[in-house]
């Protein structure tokens, strides 16, 4: 039995702290403190906090008319503050969003809509024949319509009432082994739980100008919206387009003042490769913070040349995590090829290793799969039971009681420092000639060539094949990796490239690679998309 005592003074109800719960909290608390703040801007467009605040309410109390709280609501829009108008009205609706990639092929598209069912879509009139060519049958809703409606408080009070912690906030769309995409849903707590630690790690503050470079259905973007939204910074939305054009990059970062980049490793790859650097340095970004891919230190040099006084940061972390789970200070130089440390756990976030028996690795340079507990997994797939009991599982340690993890896929192992090392993904491990070989020490090693920028293997007709970027045959080359490397290892193909093939989500598109092998296989030429011939020896 409790007894309460009463107090003379007793706390004003006001005055109780309470947990936050909904990620809207981070919106109107910073269009009360900062209403006339730039909130989000793109070269042609932007919104203060207060209006963002508005405009997604309005969205909100129509989308409240035809949506049921918890169910999906897929925005077709390119990347603009359009998009985040639409984001915000959907949650206030108390629905998640789901952004679609207008570059994706038709057929995928379609997959995609199917699996989410939904009976509302978002887009601007420029855009919904693409959608009904997609075979999506519901109601199809323009941007421009849903920001000239009226909004209503009273509605949008009832739906924030019955919202929880743990309803879904977005479902972004990985590649699914059996061809069809998969729906990764994250909740709004896991978000709450990362950003809190992130801005708080990284000393992220309302003075920061962050330069968005992620599509918004990659989670990579999450980190740029909420840490605004939260801190009260102005989030500049680069277009894709950009990222061709290294100079006007350089321009418009420069222009708009931008002190923090989140960017994927290609994007920041691309920039070095070019020689960007050469036409103009942005003097005022003081974080670099990288992910997605393993950095090629050569490239990181470049960056750390250009910026010394910059802070570089290497995190790492699937999507099912809810953005990351560890991250590395970069506060040394590393020898080209060296293996860069994809460090420590974020805060509240258990990452261990397990072997192939599913024991616990604690011993250095010994290598397990990725595994990650905590409020940061997501709520898993949406609408595929059987994908997400396959890598949420219970925690093999132990069976006391229940304990939910997800098995990354990703191989690791822990330096003598105790920090960890990215390997390779599980799925990439090859069978040479009789040995296991993890194609991501064939790329290091690689890398360590004194003309050799970048590098990526593939395993094809039973051979190693080395696409890279840089000078050389494959005599010189193989010849120089002998050094580094056992004979079973050296690459039997290598495969000069100007540059390597990007996936949307700015990754190294493997699939491409392996249609450039293959288009002129024997020919003693391969061709870019470009059109441009390219040696292969």
């Amino acid at each position: 039995m409790f007894i309460v005592k009463k107090s003379a003074n007793p706390t004003p109800v006001s005055y109780i702290i309470r947990l936050m719960k909904n990620i809207l909290e981070y919106l109107e608390a910073s269009a009360r403190r900062l209403p006339d703040k730039t909130a989000f801007a793109d070269p042609t467009d932007a919104v203060t906090f207060l209006e963002l605040q508005d405009q997604a309410r309005r969205i909100g109390t129509a989308l409240a008319g035809i949506c049921e709280p918890r169910t999906p609501v897929p925005v077709y829009l390119e990347k603009s503050v359009h998009t985040i108008r639409a984001f915000m009205g959907i949650v206030y609706a108390g629905c998640f969003y789901a952004q679609m990639d207008l570059r994706q092929p038709p057929m995928r598209l379609a997959q995609i809509l199917q699996t989410l069912n939904a009976d509302v879509l978002i887009t601007d009139k420029a855009h919904e024949a693409r959608v009904r060519e997609a075979g999506f049958a519901g109601t199809v809703l323009h941007i421009e319509d849903l920001l000239a409606g009226e909004k209503d408080p009273d509605i949008l009070a009832v739906l924030r009432a019955g919202a929880l912690d743990t309803d879904p906030l977005y479902c972004n769309f990985t590649s699914g082994s059996t061809g069809t995409p998969k729906g990764v849903l994250v909740g709004h707590r896991s978000v709450i739980d990362f950003i809190d630690c992130f801005t708080t790690l990284f000393d992220l503050s309302e003075e920061d100008i962050i330069g968005n470079q992620a599509p918004f259905d990659f989670d990579v973007s999450v980190k740029d919206i909420y840490s605004g939204l939260k801190l009260g910074c102005t989030v500049q939305i680069i277009p894709t387009r950009f990222f061709s054009f290294p100079t006007d990059l350089l321009d418009l970062i420069t222009e708009r003042n931008v002190t923090v980049l989140i960017w994927a490793v290609s994007a920041l790859c691309m920039v070095s490769q070019l020689h960007g650097f050469d036409y103009k340095i942005p003097e005022k970004i003081r974080k670099v913070i990288f992910s997605g891919e393993v950095m090629p230190i050569r490239q990181l040099d470049h960056w750390r040349e250009a910026l010394p006084g910059a802070e570089f940061i290497n995190v790492y972390g699937p999507t099912e995590i809810t953005c990351n789970c560890t991250y590395y200070r970069i506060d040394r130089p590393f020898e080209a090829g060296e293996a860069l440390p994809i460090g420590r756990p974020f805060p509240n976030e258990r990452v261990f290793l397990l072997d192939e028996e599913d024991r616990l690795i604690t011993e250095p340079r010994k290598t397990g799969e990725i595994c990650v507990a905590g409020t940061c997994l997501a709520i898993g797939y949406y609408r595929a039971p059987e994908a997400t009991e396959k890598v949420f599982i219970q925690n093999p340690l132990h069976s006391d009681y229940p304990e939910r993890i997800y098995r990354t896929g990703d191989l690791a192992e822990y330096n003598e420092a105790g920090e960890l090392c990215f390997a390779s993904r599980r799925d990439f491990q090859i069978k040479h000639l009789g040995h296991r070989i993890e194609p991501g020490e064939i790329e290091a090693a690689i890398e360590k060539l004194p003309r050799v920028e970048r590098a990526c293997c593939l395993y094809l007709d039973h051979r190693i094949v080395a696409f890279y970027i840089g000078e050389g045959d494959k005599k010189s080359l193989s010849r120089a990796l002998a050094q580094f490397l056992p004979s079973y290892m050296i690459p039997n193909v290598w495969i000069a490239c100007a540059d390597f093939p990007l996936t949307a989500r700015a990754k190294i598109d493997r699939r491409k690679l392996e249609t450039l092998y293959r288009d002129h296989a024997g020919t003693g030429r391969q061709k870019n998309e470009n059109g441009e011939s390219h040696a292969v020896s």
